[in-house]
């Protein structure tokens, strides 16, 4: 069997971005909240500010570690795997990775030591200034990536000479048509990491009845964004989708498994599209509905993926699911929320086992629906990287061959695959470390940096531990 070079280029940069996006979402939401605890224990003095700012430090500091192994690759496949696509954009996506280094990257190397290491060291302001540093960086490295990545999939602001795209305004190319409601939709996932995951970790903690006033204080504050954040996910996402209806609509086609364009259109709550047929099986559908969330009309039109030659079709089952794992998800964080807010009354939402051990096991809701989405957006895409001018073919590197992809391929899985368990591995004892400090880690008095992970203060088994007691 021949190995094609496209397919598993395709599915070594996937397999790359969706590992490496769990990290930048999570360090996004989690980098703000520090900031917060930071900011509120500044202002109040309380402990427990202080405390829930250390313990959750040191979750970022292993989670930001791992996301910077997992990401150094990333721009690498650009020259080895896509080296016509990386010519032809240059122009565009060169200067703007600089401007995410310049911008962000330098800002958050250069405050990231403040926060993990000054502790004690500096001035509570500082601290506090240190800490709103980092978490500003994280934003704007999401602004020049995200624009960079809608440009793809709405490209403007250039002329195409030569094969080669020269921005003619930078302001129409940066400030893209789908970039605000992507940015917004990001930006919003990012929190609802964040959220979920403290909210779990507070409620695993409940459960265990382990430092239970700092826990109910996190447990609360995130209840409440959570509230607020997750149904304005969905309205986010209703003007990201006619937005995307404008610009892609063969992508929503695949979204919604409509064929043929009409007015009209159900939504499909089951089915097996069928691309090789064109059609769909076993549906079960809501007569109009689609029309009424797509257009606000309930018999408005939508265009069908007949629209387009089957060639120019995305992989219509796996866009189709993906969207649906998305709202699924974003769903069930609504309902989640709700019932928190039901349960607040008497304080039950603290002591409900059951809820308790729901929010444990929604931690990794959000991440899977960032997955899903980013699945619905790539995928839904194709053939195109840059949309409706440059194909997935075009842009590939001439000479590389599937034996040579294949190769980075399994080398990537097999790395990425040591970085995760080591990882998680050594995050699940952070967090059952719990929040208190070291008997030698006081405000006051803090050891002296070895290297970044060193922040977490947490041995990395049973036997660094015994070395450290002896």
């Amino acid at each position: 069997m021949e190995l094609d070079p496209l397919l598993l280029s395709r599915l070594q940069f996937a397999f790359v971005v969706l590992f490496h996006a769990i990290f930048p979402v999570f360090t996004i939401g989690l980098a703000s909240y520090i900031a917060l605890l930071h900011g509120l224990f500044y202002k109040t003095g309380n402990a427990a500010w202080d405390r829930l700012a250390l313990f959750w430090t040191k979750v970022f500091a292993v989670v930001f570690g791992m996301g910077v192994v997992s990401g150094i690759v990333m721009s690498f496949q650009f020259g080895t795997n896509w080296s016509n696509f990386a010519q032809a954009t240059s122009n565009f996506l060169g200067p703007m990775l600089s401007y995410e280094v310049l911008t962000a990257f330098f800002l958050e190397a250069g405050f990231l030591g403040v926060l993990l290491f000054g502790r004690g060291k500096v001035p509570e302001g500082a601290h506090l200034f240190a800490a709103l540093m980092v978490a500003l960086g994280t934003f704007i490295s999401s602004f020049w990536i995200l624009s960079a990545n809608s440009w793809m999939q709405t490209p403007v602001g250039y002329e195409l000479i030569d094969g080669r795209f020269h921005i003619t305004s930078w302001s129409e190319a940066i400030f893209n048509p789908s970039f605000r409601y992507r940015f917004a939709h990001m930006v919003i996932a990012s929190f609802l990491a964040g959220g979920f995951v403290v909210a779990g970790v507070s409620a695993w903690f409940l459960l265990r009845q382990r430092d239970v006033e700092a826990n109910k204080k996190a447990l609360s504050m995130c209840l409440w964004l959570l509230l607020f954040l997750a149904p304005a996910q969905a309205v986010v996402g209703d003007f990201h989708g006619l937005n995307t209806l404008e610009h892609q609509p063969t992508k929503v086609a695949a979204m919604e498994g409509n064929w043929e364009t009409q007015s009209g259109v159900p939504l499909l709550l089951f089915a097996l599209p069928d691309k090789d047929a064109q059609t769909n099986h076993l549906e079960v559908k809501i007569p109009h509905l689609a029309s009424l969330i797509l257009t606000h009309s309930i018999d408005g039109t939508v265009p069908g993926l007949n629209e387009v030659p089957p060639e120019e079709q995305p992989p219509v089952f796996i866009v189709f699911w993906a969207f649906r794992v998305m709202v699924g998800l974003g769903l069930a964080m609504i309902a989640v929320a709700l019932a928190g807010l039901a349960l607040r009354r008497g304080g039950r939402v603290y002591r409900s086992p059951i809820y308790l051990k729901t929010l444990v096991g929604m931690i990794g809701a959000p991440f899977v629906a960032v997955l899903a989405g980013w699945v619905v957006t790539e995928s839904g895409r194709s053939p195109w990287l840059v949309y409706g001018i440059m194909t997935h073919a075009e842009g590939l590197t001439p000479s590389l061959t599937g034996g040579m992809a294949l190769f980075t391929l399994i080398g990537y899985m097999a790395v990425y695959a040591v970085v995760f368990v080591v990882g998680i591995y050594y995050l699940t004892r952070v967090i059952n470390n719990g929040m208190l400090p070291e008997p030698d880690q006081t405000h006051d008095e803090v050891e002296r940096a070895k290297r970044p992970l060193s922040a977490a203060h947490t041995p990395f088994d049973d036997n660094d531990l015994q070395g450290d007691k002896s």
